[in-house]
């Protein structure tokens, strides 16, 4: 038991959590790419996101897996993305560097999304077993480009002098 909750209720509220967390991201990561700052869909994916990596140690394990390693290094960017937002108040480079803190944060959940729907989707999973094959390996590469591209608009946004519109507060 995980929480007082069964692993299949935890499992399933962790994927819920983790859902939230990538829908909030998306729509406040585009938006702020556009200039515009959603605050309370920021705040939504920022915190979400540190509670689907929070809740991700929580689960059973047996020694270092590569997902332990990418969560340790999630809360590490997920910390510097909290201070931007909350300590330095998205003033001067701290813009940047919320813009590339937050990407990376939103990427770490796309790429661990694409990782269980090979593993639990049986049509997925019968495209790519392993895990190492060529449609995992494309549908990955879509997600690091539009990272990339995300990352890039949102950087150059954040650059730029102030004229961004909170639309939410």
């Amino acid at each position: 038991m995980m929480l007082g909750l069964s692993l299949s209720a935890f499992t399933t509220l962790h994927v819920i959590i983790s859902l939230v967390a990538i829908v909030a991201g998306l729509v406040a990561l585009v938006a702020f790419a556009r200039g515009h700052r959603l605050a309370n869909t920021t705040h939504l994916f920022l915190w979400t996101t540190l509670a689907t990596t929070a809740t991700g140690f929580l689960f059973p394990f047996n020694g270092f897996t590569p997902a332990i390693g990418v969560g340790i290094i999630s809360m590490v960017v997920l910390a510097v993305a909290f201070w931007a937002l909350y300590g330095a108040k998205l003033r001067g480079g701290a813009q940047t560097v919320y813009a590339i803190t937050a990407v990376i944060g939103l990427y770490f959940n796309l790429f661990v999304l694409v990782v269980q729907s090979f593993l639990k989707i049986p049509a997925l999973h019968a495209l790519a077993p392993q895990g190492n094959e060529p449609p995992f390996a494309a549908v990955q590469g879509v997600v690091l480009i539009a990272s990339f591209a995300l990352g890039f608009f949102c950087v150059r946004r954040a650059r730029r002098p102030a004229g961004g519109v909170v639309l939410a507060v």
